[in-house]
């Protein structure tokens, strides 16, 4: 791969991997634009690889409230009476809420990566999640907050963030659109997105750094690799102080209005032949 084309995937992993706008949406169609197969395996590598640069700078960003959660999480299995604190409840609401992508994951790993890389899979994924999300951002009451979270939400949110290893739907996209449609609102959603991609992006990224080790280096590179992390954990940092911003005084209807017209755009393109959809 080209260094500009890495520090380009780059930029737009770290723009797009927390914003409810579908991050593999987005390098499939860099990567296609570039002229890279989509189901090539070192492209999918590549694409799970650099989101662990986004998701380093989102463990930076709330090391202050990660760090407070692991010491109440573990005082809470050492002692009852630590129990009652909110921190302990919130590392379950975490773990549980994995569970679901992890299994899904796994269970249908070769369909994610082969089936569902086909871009049609994207412009579905794009336009009809698009739908759901607006819904709930219109009609959520948006009347509850962090401290009222339980673990039946946290199951409820974690199995529709399963949905989103489905190219186009959006690992945030779907966490939001759950949380909002559970009643909470937008600040709490946003953040609940954070932590519950946390796991879940180490966890693909790491097992794609294992899995496909020996075929980044004679295919997309390890420079490229490493040089586009990079410019994804600088990116991104400064997207996730941006995006808790925007969400405090403003809906997701841009983000909505976005995913219908790129949607759209891909389809078109696909459609005439500009791009390969596999």
């Amino acid at each position: 791969m080209e260094w500009w084309h890495a520090v380009v995937i780059g930029i737009v992993e770290g723009i797009t991997e927390f914003l409810p706008i579908s991050s593999t949406a987005h390098i499939g169609f860099f990567t296609s634009i570039f002229g890279y197969a989509p189901t090539d395996p070192s492209i999918i590598a590549f694409t799970a690889i650099i989101q662990l640069g986004a998701i380093a700078a989102a463990v930076v960003y709330f090391r202050e409230d990660i760090v407070r959660t692991v010491r109440g999480f573990f005082a809470g299995l050492a002692h009852k009476e630590a129990r009652k604190s909110f921190e302990y409840l919130f590392g379950w609401i975490v773990i549980v809420g994995s569970i679901p992508i992890v299994i899904v994951g796994l269970f249908f790993q070769d369909m994610v990566e082969t089936t569902f890389r086909n871009l049609w899979f994207t412009v579905a994924g794009l336009i009809g999640f698009t739908i759901i999300l607006w819904l709930a951002d219109r009609y959520g009451a948006r009347t509850r907050g962090e401290k009222s979270m339980t673990l039946k939400d946290s199951i409820i949110i974690g199995l529709i963030q399963a949905v989103s290893l489905v190219p186009g739907v959006s690992r945030s996209g779907a966490t939001t659109a759950a949380g909002l449609l559970q009643g909470f609102d937008r600040v709490t959603t946003t953040r609940l997105a954070f932590f519950l991609g946390i796991p879940a992006l180490i966890g693909a990224g790491g097992l794609q750094l294992v899995v496909h080790y020996d075929e980044i280096g004679p295919g997309v590179g390890w420079f490229a690799t490493w040089l586009a992390t990079i410019v994804s954990f600088v990116v991104a940092y400064v997207c996730i102080d941006w995006l808790l911003r925007f969400v405090a005084s403003h809906s997701f209807s841009i983000f909505i209005w976005y995913r219908f017209a790129l949607g759209a755009v891909l389809a078109i393109l696909l459609a005439t032949g500009f791009i390969a959809a596999v």
